[in-house]
């Protein structure tokens, strides 16, 4: 049994609640406790507290929100598994950081993709977002139902130098679900340099970098293909944005891993293209994760 746990966020919307049934499956599956949190979305410069004549203000009834929240998660999480041991805590501070710090020590971190109503809707999912790019930990959003297992873990690979992370995790997770293994990588030349240099994908120039790049993943791979001689490995290289074609992968996979590395993730961050049009779980690993 690991004694580092899953950890699950959730705001009380079904979207998180959702989260919370796969992490406990996850927990369940790596004989780990779930460890579920939740954060009062406190406008800025309110503070949990009573007046002085103790009548309940504002505050009171986000926190009670968030109380309701923890309870009907934990609730949630004994349907999947009555013998799972469960924390309930609640954080304090700006939920977005929060929840991104509350995955210090855990082997994974499990968000919603998104809150309900028009407030927790931004809210939760600025918090995915927040999480899933500044965790120490691997972050796991989750989106629309996931009880299908395709028996398929896909990887996105950028830059070989610094994907030994995701590659490790990918491996780690296919194995744990007896599932094969995809690797991606997906390249994309400006348009003007296609027309310059070779007009068309049919093109020499361009079955030339296709071939190079088949080649480096291969090599890349037969290193972890000694690692792991029970996951069948696969690879693909396509042509492309790599986040809409990883976000096209997860239909079919029962998980999607991407590297995350340091810099900006804004709009045009690949992570942040598969978040927002994945169709199933990504997650995104630090080029570093603390050992187990």
């Amino acid at each position: 049994m690991s004694a580092k746990p899953v950890v699950a966020a959730t705001d009380g919307s079904e979207e998180s609640l959702r989260a919370v049934d796969w992490a406990a499956r996850e927990a369940v599956m790596r004989g780990a406790p779930l460890r579920i949190v939740s954060a009062a979305a406190m406008l800025p410069r309110m503070m949990e507290r009573r007046d002085d004549a103790g009548l309940a203000i504002v505050t009171d009834a986000l926190a009670q929100d968030r109380d309701l929240a923890l309870a009907a998660a934990t609730a949630r999480a004994a349907q999947v598994s009555p013998d799972l041991l469960v924390d309930a805590d609640h954080l304090t501070g700006a939920p977005a950081q929060a929840v991104a710090q509350s995955g210090s020590g855990a082997l994974m971190l499990v968000v919603g993709s998104r809150g309900s109503g028009a407030f927790t809707a931004l809210v939760l999912g600025s918090v995915s977002r927040y999480a899933a790019t500044h965790a120490p930990c691997p972050v796991v959003v989750v989106r629309d139902e996931t009880t299908s297992a395709h028996r398929q873990v896909a990887v996105g690979i950028g830059d070989p130098e610094t994907g030994a992370a995701a590659l490790a995790f990918a491996f780690e997770e296919a194995t744990l679900r007896q599932a094969s293994l995809l690797a991606v990588h997906a390249w994309n030349t400006p348009r003007s340099e296609i027309a310059r240099a070779f007009q068309s994908l049919a093109a020499p120039g361009a079955r030339a970098i296709e071939e190079q790049l088949t080649s480096k993943l291969a090599a890349l791979l037969d290193d972890w293909r000694d690692k792991y001689p029970d996951v069948p490995v696969s690879q693909d290289v396509v042509y492309g944005h790599p986040g809409r074609a990883l976000a096209g992968l997860s239909a079919r996979a029962d998980l999607v891993v991407i590297g995350r590395h340091p810099g900006p993730h804004g709009p045009g961050a690949v992570t942040h293209a598969v978040l927002n049009h994945a169709h199933g779980p990504v997650v995104s690993v630090p080029s570093a994760v603390p050992s187990a």
